[in-house]
């Protein structure tokens, strides 16, 4: 809790050795991870594949962490639903693939899970001007996806904290996620800006003891 705000940090899996996935979730875990963010890519809407529906399935029957899945594909309102049937406790759309973005929105709250909607570098914020009153949580990008490792935007604190008065002016719950280049240097600075769900890959799969990056992570959230 900072500042009357839960803080959640969210390991991505993208990151992670698949030869020890179980063994690394529990270290996560151990180490304070509340959320296990997974990265869905199809090689269209971003240049890179990754996993899918079944690996979904088997991990939610593996972990009690909640899955955050992130759909960077192209129609995504074709599979939202599905991502919940096989697990997922959050599902989020970007909003420059989606045209029918309320419908993906209401349709992933209907089948149970939480709904959010993901903004690239360069979108502007006000593409969810009329979109923000439904979502659960906004996933700002603070690189561009498709790739992990990639070096943090800056700009994107400025973003958060922009969008935190949008939601604040709104008199809405919403709440803010960021994914991207998010280590103990930066952490500080997006928390401070607004951000309450920490998406982080490289920084904690990356480190030699994955536990004790999250508890790191966690630690520097707070300074």
């Amino acid at each position: 809790m900072i500042s009357g705000r839960t803080i959640d940090i969210a390991p991505s899996i993208l990151s992670a050795d698949f030869s020890r996935l179980g063994e690394q979730i529990e270290a996560v875990k151990r180490g304070g991870a509340t959320i296990l963010h997974f990265d869905v890519m199809d090689g269209h809407f971003v240049p890179n594949l990754t996993v899918g529906l079944p690996v979904l399935k088997s991990l939610a029957r593996a972990t009690e962490l909640p899955i955050d899945a992130h759909l960077m594909i192209s129609e995504p309102g074709r599979y939202a639903q599905q991502f919940v049937e096989a697990g997922a406790k959050m599902v989020s759309v970007h909003v420059e693939a989606d045209a029918h973005l309320h419908r993906t929105l209401a349709a992933i709250k209907a089948a149970g899970a939480q709904a959010g909607v993901v903004v690239n570098p360069a979108t502007s914020l006000e593409s969810l001007s009329d979109v923000l009153q439904f979502a659960d949580y906004v996933l700002v990008m603070s690189v561009n996806p498709g790739f992990g490792g990639q070096k943090f935007i800056d700009a994107s604190v400025e973003k958060v904290s922009r969008l935190r008065n949008m939601i604040r002016e709104r008199k809405l719950t919403t709440r803010i996620e960021i994914d991207g280049g998010i280590d103990q240097e930066n952490i500080a600075a997006v928390v401070a800006a607004g951000a309450e769900i920490i998406v982080a890959g490289s920084a904690i799969f990356g480190a030699s003891d994955p536990e004790a990056a999250v508890k790191d992570l966690r630690a520097a959230a707070a300074h």
